[in-house]
């Protein structure tokens, strides 16, 4: 009888099997903690500061595959929805379905829709290396800005200078951590590797 083989990292580091369910509870728990944590600490960037939550959600694709990635975000958008300060400047600007609906509300359906696509092509096995890793999460960054972008101009209005508000000061930080989070679950496998021979 064969072992499966796991698709994603965090199942080749707690291969559950009979208890994937609570596993992937677990995991999917503790992921939207980090997302929370991440949304509210600002780290000094240029050309303004950033959060870490870009980097947990494109870690949380690229380390948890799709189904799990696709959970954990919806977990977290549930958690905000009622009302929890989960995102990046609740509850000072709102909290619950209101601030869910306001000008950021493209980019937290954006984070949905990276985490999905981007733990789609790590189940392919983008997420062992580094260049293809970057790949997946520049896709995956393309898949925040542009509802983010849409939503963001229907809500402020299209004669507003969008681009200079909800992307300029923000992509640079944003390919540093895509490279950051590549390099990591790189080395995460290659590590794992490692450790599987001895």
């Amino acid at each position: 009888m064969t072992t499966p083989v796991a698709t994603s990292l965090a199942a080749a580091i707690w291969p559950a099997q009979d208890k994937a369910l609570i596993r992937n509870i677990v995991l999917a728990a503790a992921a939207t903690v980090l997302l929370a944590v991440s949304a509210k600490i600002k780290v000094p960037f240029w050309p303004v500061p950033m959060t870490m939550q870009l980097f947990v959600v494109l870690t949380i694709g690229l380390a948890f595959g799709c189904k799990l990635a696709v959970g954990t975000l919806l977990l977290y958008m549930a958690e905000g929805a009622v009302g929890l300060p989960v995102f990046a400047g609740t509850p000072g600007k709102g909290i619950g379905l209101a601030y869910m609906l306001g000008p950021t509300g493209g980019y937290i359906l954006g984070f949905l829709l990276a985490a999905g696509v981007i733990g789609w092509l790590a189940d392919k096995g983008w997420d062992r290396s580094i260049i293809k890793g970057f790949a997946a999460c520049l896709i995956g960054i393309a898949l925040i800005y542009i509802p983010g972008l849409l939503w963001l101009g229907g809500i402020v209005g299209w004669d507003k200078p969008l681009l200079a508000w909800g992307f300029s000061p923000f992509i640079l930080g944003d390919l540093v951590k895509a490279g950051l989070a590549a390099s990591a679950m790189a080395a995460g496998w290659t590590l794992l590797g490692r450790s599987s021979e001895h």
